[in-house]
């Protein structure tokens, strides 16, 4: 008997080498080599190939139709696939072990009364699932679920049935006969995920995927993976939180600047329509340190409380750190905060906090960070009905940020009697009719002048 060939494969970008090595030379990454067993394939070498039916076409000669969404039910996760799933399309969702993937899915099927849903798991039994269904009280009886890891009975199971969507948890669990590698391995994930893509465009039908991360917060698996599907979405959340926020990293079909939130409760995962009023915390009392920002995440805009803690170094370097926010441009805040506002914070700790869990990319939070940090130094309370929109350059200004009639109609909502911006923002639109009062700044030093001398 011959023996079996193998090679090893790179679980982060897919490279092979005849030999295990330390590090990849393609990615660079350690210990992410693992064997993998070759399989002699079938095809003669000799075999002619045939003419197949499609030819090439020019650009403006071709015809489509528009994508046909499929209401999902959930306002939230619709807007981030961008309006609903589309037929043929997968759907990669990734997060941490307890963070609400499987409820979701199962939310979501049992919330299709009118679709006929395949729920496959490879790691709940059909009793389990029972129980999870009961305690958030679906209402789409007609959901089937498969307690299956084997993929070609589900691809079987699933052109018998021929349902209107499929969901697999997870992929990590499937496997294939064709490979002699055990299930989550570089090769089977690879190879379900080809039949997976194989069986959804043949037969028109949206596929999610449910699948893992590593401990560096990366989808587990190869890279492959990620290409293969249509969009990749990141369930994220503090298991000591009851917040869920799922954001796309990846969606051929819309943007991937959407934000869905949800609240973890007993019967399920709850959508949050006004994530505002949650994300700021309803204080007795004013503390210095804390302000509060209009951003903007997709289409969405949504008021954020920033906290920061600003005291004397005890150990003598200062530290810099920062949760929801970019520590490096925290840095460069604090820098121009010194350098153009001529305040010394060289030999004290700043900590910064985004309330709520977010992880904030929006510039337009720079002027509620400096408040925050400025306010906690000089220790004096910000007014509870202000807010700020603003990006901050280098020289100490004020630059303008997009969306700004939405960011102002937020606050105003909300009940905030002023909102700081950017002057070049007020010339460029009109806030006579708000009853919320615009004020305009050129320099960071302008507003802590106004703000600070009201106090």
């Amino acid at each position: 008997m011959a023996k079996a060939k193998t090679t090893y494969v790179c679980s982060n970008c897919g490279a092979q080498s005849a030999k295990w090595v330390g590090k990849c030379t393609v990615c660079g990454e350690w210990n992410t080599f693992e064997e993998e067993v070759l399989r002699e394939s079938k095809t003669s070498s000799g075999k002619i190939i045939r003419k197949t039916q499609s030819k090439p076409q020019k650009i403006n000669e071709i015809t489509y139709e528009k994508e046909q969404r499929l209401d999902t039910g959930s306002i939230e996760f619709n807007r981030v696939l961008g309006g609903g799933l589309v037929s043929g399309s997968i759907v990669l969702i990734g997060g941490e072990p307890g963070i609400g993937k499987s409820t979701l899915m199962l939310q979501v099927a049992l919330q299709l009364p009118k679709e006929k849903v395949l729920y496959v798991s490879g790691e709940e039994s059909l009793q389990q699932i029972k129980l999870r269904g009961e305690r958030i009280s679906g209402v789409n009886a007609d959901t089937l679920i498969l307690s299956e890891t084997r993929m070609e009975q589900i691809l079987a199971t699933a052109e018998e049935i021929e349902p209107d969507i499929l969901v697999i948890d997870s992929i990590q669990t499937m496997f294939t006969e064709r490979v002699e590698s055990s299930p989550g391995s570089v090769s089977q994930i690879r190879e379900c995920a080809t039949d997976i893509m194989r069986y959804a465009k043949e037969n028109n039908v949206p596929v999610i995927l449910i699948g893992h991360i590593t401990k560096d917060g990366s989808l587990a698996g190869p890279k492959v993976l990620e290409h293969i599907v249509d969009t990749v979405l990141q369930f994220e959340g503090d298991r000591n939180h009851v917040y869920r926020i799922l954001r796309s990293t990846k969606n051929r079909f819309g943007s991937t600047s959407e934000l869905g939130i949800f609240e973890m409760q007993n019967t399920g995962l709850r959508e949050v329509s006004n994530p505002s009023e949650l994300l700021l915390s309803h204080r007795d009392e004013a503390m210095s340190g804390v302000s509060v920002s209009a951003g903007i995440e997709g289409a969405r805009p949504f008021l954020i409380e920033v906290q920061a803690l600003v005291s004397t170094a005890a150990y003598g370097a200062p530290q810099r750190a920062s949760t929801g926010f970019d520590t490096r441009r925290l840095n460069m805040l604090l820098a121009v905060l010194e350098k153009r506002a001529g305040f010394r914070l060289a030999t004290k700790d700043v900590f910064l906090n985004i309330a709520g869990g977010l992880k904030v990319n929006d510039p337009g939070i720079d002027l509620a960070v400096l408040c925050s940090v400025l306010s906690s130094d000089l220790d004096i309370a910000l007014p509870s009905d202000v807010c700020f929109a603003g990006e901050v350059g280098l020289s100490g200004e004020i630059r303008p940020v997009q969306r700004i009639d939405q960011r102002v109609k937020e606050a105003e909502k909300l009940g905030f009697k002023k909102i700081y911006i950017s002057k070049y923002n007020k010339k460029s639109s009109d806030f006579s009719k708000l009853k919320i009062q615009v004020l305009g700044a050129g320099k960071v030093s302008e507003v802590f002048r106004i703000i600070f001398k009201e106090d």
